[in-house]
Parts: structure tokens; sequence; C-alpha cells
């Protein structure tokens, strides 16, 4: 296994190596260019051949490439154009709240996708599998910019005083405020420096920051503030779940090893957790990591719409004001994650299947 991890990494490396460059390209290619998005009216021709220079900008195309891919290898992802701050300071404080909540509408996703398509497919044709179809077709057509503006609607107006009102924007309430564990530890650490910023990226994720410091009122803020965007983030793959488990389900529960698990005199229970459902989630489990392009494809609008200061806050405002650095290294950023998640799905595929070799 451990070979196979390394020669998937280091696969890996061309894929985000292409995807850099493809991104380089195409963010130039759109109308306009930073100066005229960053100056408007003021940028005159003597001005932005000027900025140009400053940002290296007037440089061609592949030396431009050629000197990022070097900063890249030195850990350097290149300066904003518009917040004039090292891109990487911008990621670890913007890239925790995306993971964290992309983590979380995942979780409940699986949490409630899964055990609906298991029920469903025990009880097809019933009432509560008619139910959890049309649920489901329900939720794969509702749009997350809807759905997220009645979800606050609902819990944070109509249920406003009671034990249901949940908050509707932000990470935590006003007042409320995470300590880094490093500070509470007493670590002295420069936060300008590399391992700093990964400190600083670990400490933004403010349910891990609270869990390990015991900051219980941080903990139940931070929960109670995710839990609408994760509501509306994690609908679509939800539903798409909660399919895959009932069809792989289904074609599980018509095996051989199934029939003869029960004629043996097996339990339900037995039968379906550890006979059927183990084989059955291979395919789901291939899903669930699929679903991770969803969950950052709807994070830029349940982001906007619950006041999150995360990577599609700042994307969508990159990609407006032409910031090539962020929308570089973020999306460096992104397809990082999508190589690891990936990784981590085919690895899973062993522990479910011993059948399956490395």
């Amino acid at each position: 296994m451990l070979r196979y991890t390394i020669r998937r990494l280091i696969v890996a490396v061309p894929v985000l190596f292409g995807v850099l460059a493809v991104t380089f390209v195409l963010v130039r290619l759109i109308p306009g260019d930073p100066c005229t998005a960053q100056l408007g009216e003021k940028a005159t021709e003597a001005i932005c051949a000027r900025f140009n220079a400053e940002k290296g900008l007037d440089k061609p195309i592949l030396v431009q490439f050629g000197i990022y891919i070097r900063d890249v290898f030195q850990g350097d992802l290149g300066t904003s154009i518009r917040f004039n701050r090292p891109v990487t300071q911008l990621i670890a404080e913007r890239l925790p709240v995306t993971l964290e909540l992309g983590f979380f509408a995942l979780l409940l996703a699986c949490i409630v996708g899964v055990p609906l398509g298991i029920i469903a497919a025990l009880r097809r044709n019933s009432a509560i599998d008619v139910a959890t179809m049309v649920g489901s077709n329900i939720g794969v057509s509702m749009p997350v910019f809807w759905l997220g503006l009645m979800l606050a609607y609902v819990f944070a107006l109509l249920l406003k005083d009671t034990p249901f009102h949940l908050p509707p924007s932000g990470r935590l309430t006003a007042g409320v405020t995470s300590v880094p564990f490093y500070v509470v530890w007493g670590w002295n650490i420069d936060p300008k420096s590399g391992f700093g910023q990964v400190l600083q990226f670990l400490a933004n994720m403010y349910l891990f920051n609270s869990l390990i410091t015991f900051q219980w009122e941080v903990f139940r803020d931070a929960l109670r503030h995710l839990i609408l965007p994760a509501m509306a983030l994690g609908t679509i793959p939800m539903a798409i779940i909660a399919r895959m488990t009932r069809s792989s389900m289904l074609e599980v529960l018509g095996r051989d090893y199934v029939r003869t698990a029960r004629a043996k005199g097996l339990a339900d229970f037995v039968v379906t957790i550890r006979h059927a459902l183990r084989n059955a989630l291979l395919p789901v489990v291939t899903i669930i990591g699929l679903q991770l392009g969803t969950i950052f494809s709807g994070a830029v609008l349940t982001e906007t719409i619950f006041n999150l200061a995360g990577v599609g806050r700042i994307l969508y405002d990159a990609i407006s004001t032409r910031d090539y650095p962020i929308i570089q290294g973020f999306t460096l950023a992104i397809a990082f994650s999508y190589v690891m998640i990936n990784l981590l799905v085919d690895l899973s595929y062993g522990f479910l299947d011993p059948r399956i070799r490395y």
C-alpha cells in the first residue's frame, strides 16, 4: 500500500502542473486586465504600464509562468494584487472555512443519505422507499441559493424565539472569540513563517481548534453557525448518496452469498450490515468522493448567502478584479484537495474489499 500511495502522489504532480498551466492561461484570456479592474477610470496607459511592471505582468506569458512555477516549488504562491498580501496567508485564513463547511456538509449527507438508502432498499416499493426517492429527486433539483435563503428564513426568523433557532450568518456570535491552540499552549510562533501559517491554517478550523483546546462555548457556537450552511450545501450530495446506496444495496441483496447468510439463520441486521452493506459501499464511496466537487462548486453561493469568508467568496471577488495570484493559488489548493480525497477513496477500497490489492 505504501508503494501504491507514493506512486499515486508522484502521478499527482503532472496533474497539478496541468491544472496550474490551464488556470494560468485561462485567467489571462478573460477580457480585461488587473490594472483596469483595480483602478477603474483612473487606469490610464501610463499608470497601467507602471502597474504591470510592478506586478511583473509586462513580461511574456511563458516567462511569467516559468517564474511562477519556480516560486511555487519554493513554497511561494505569489502576492495578491488586490490585498497586497501573500496568497499563502490568505489560503491559511480562507480555505479552512470552506474545508470545515465542506466536511460538515459531506458528513451530514453521509449520515442521512446512507441510512435512507439502506432503508429504502430493504423496504423496496414501500411508502418509505417511495418517500425516499421522491425526496431524493427534490433534493437533487433544489437550487442551493433558494434552499439557503429558505433555511435562513425558517430557522432564523420564524423559529427565532424557539429552541430550534439557528444563526443565519457568520461563523461565530459577536463577543465569542476562538483563541488559536498555539496561543493557548503558549507556543511562540511567527505567524508569517511557513510553519506558523500551517498552524494558523489548523487554528482557523474553529471546530477542530476549540475541540483540542476545550473551548466548549466556541465549539457549540461554531457548530450552530455551521448547521444551516451545511444543510443547504449537503442536500444535493445527500440525495445522490441515498439513491446510489439504494441501487447498490438492491443489487447486493440479490446475490447468492446474502441468501446463503440468511439461510444459515443469521439475524437480518448482521446480514444487512456485515454481508450486504460492506460489499455495496464501493460505488457509494466513489460517489462520496466525487461529491467533493459539488460541495466546492456550491460553496460559492452558500458562503455568500450565509456570509462566510471562505474560498468561494474570495475566488468570486478575485475573478471580478482579475487577481491572478489568488485565482491560481486557490485553484492549486483545491486541486490538491481533490487529489488527496481521491487517494483516500482509492485506499478505502482495499479496506472494504480484501480482494483488492494495490
